[in-house]
C-alpha cells in the first residue's frame, strides 16, 4: 500500500504511526497512575484540516474516535472517513442553524453550551428519528471568549436539557484557560473532575456522566491524571496544522 503513496504522505503516514505509539503509550501510563486502566480513556483524534487519506490512516492503526471542530469541513469530509471503523464526533462551537446539517451525521456532539443549541438538537434529533448524544461544554475559566456553560448554570441547563426529547446528556466537556505551568493547569481540570463527581451524584433522568473530556495535545496527560476519561488529540498525533 504504502509504496503507492507520494514520498510526502508516506512521511507523514510514518509520522502518524510513530506519534500514534507514543501517544497510547502516553495515555496508559497516565491512567495506570491515575489508578486506572488504560482501557478506561477514549483517545479521540481532532482531524481539523487534516487530509481523509491520513485520518484514515490513522484509524487503521487503531483509533477508534475522530472529531471535527467546523461543519463546513465536516461534511466535505464525511464520504471519505473511514467510519465503518471509526465513530464521528463534533467536537466544536456549533451554530443552532447547522445543527441539521449533522445530525444523524455524528454519534456525538461534545460543545452543547445553552438550552437554545441542546433544544435544536433535540428537535432535529426528532425530526430525523435519530437519538444524539451530546457533552455539555463548561467553561471552567470563566473565559469571556470563550463558550461553555459557568459552573454555577450547569445543573439547572443538565435540568432542562434532561427533558428534551431524543438526545442523552452523556458527560461533560472543557477548554481550560492557556495556562503557564502544569501545575496551574491540573488546578483547572481537578475542578472540572470535582464538578463532575458532584454531579455524577446526583439523580437525573437522561443525564449519565460517562464522559469527562478534557485535555488535548499539550496537556491530556495532565488531565488524564486528574481524571479526564476522554483526551482529544490533534496535532500531537498529526503535526502542525496547515491552514489554507
Amino acid at each position: 500500500m504504502t509504496e503507492k503513496l507520494s514520498p510526502e504522505i508516506r512521511d507523514i503516514f510514518y509520522s502518524v504511526e510513530k506519534n500514534y505509539n507514543e501517544i497510547t503509550e502516553n495515555i496508559a501510563a497516565a491512567a495506570i497512575k491515575s489508578g486506572r486502566c488504560p482501557e478506561d480513556i477514549t483517545f479521540l483524534a481532532a482531524t481539523k484540516t487534516v487530509e481523509p487519506i491520513v485520518i484514515n490512516h490513522a484509524v487503521s492503526l487503531g483509533l477508534r474516535y475522530i472529531g471535527e471542530n467546523k461543519v463546513q469541513e465536516l461534511l466535505s469530509k464525511y464520504d471519505e472517513y473511514d467510519l465503518a471503523n471509526c465513530q464521528l464526533q463534533f467536537i466544536g462551537h456549533l451554530q443552532t442553524n447547522k445543527v441539521r446539517q449533522i445530525i444523524g451525521k455524528v454519534s456525538m456532539i461534545q460543545s452543547v453550551d445553552s438550552l437554545k443549541l441542546a433544544s435544536e438538537i433535540s428537535k432535529q434529533s426528532v425530526k430525523n428519528g435519530v437519538d444524539t448524544d451530546i457533552l455539555i461544554e463548561v467553561n471552567i475559566g470563566r473565559e469571556e471568549n470563550k463558550s461553555g456553560v459557568l459552573e454555577e448554570e450547569l445543573f439547572e441547563l443538565l435540568e432542562k436539557t434532561s427533558k428534551l426529547e431524543n438526545i442523552k446528556v452523556r458527560g461533560l466537556m472543557t477548554i481550560p484557560p492557556i495556562c503557564g505551568s502544569k501545575t496551574e493547569n491540573y488546578k483547572y481540570f481537578d475542578k472540572m473532575n470535582k464538578l463532575f463527581i458532584d454531579i455524577s451524584a446526583k439523580t437525573l433522568d437522561n443525564v449519565s456522566m460517562d464522559f469527562l473530556s478534557m485535555g488535548m495535545s499539550d496537556d491530556y496527560q495532565e488531565a488524564i491524571l486528574a481524571g479526564a476519561n476522554m483526551v482529544r488529540v490533534g496535532s500531537g498525533l498529526f503535526g502542525a496544522r496547515i491552514y489554507r
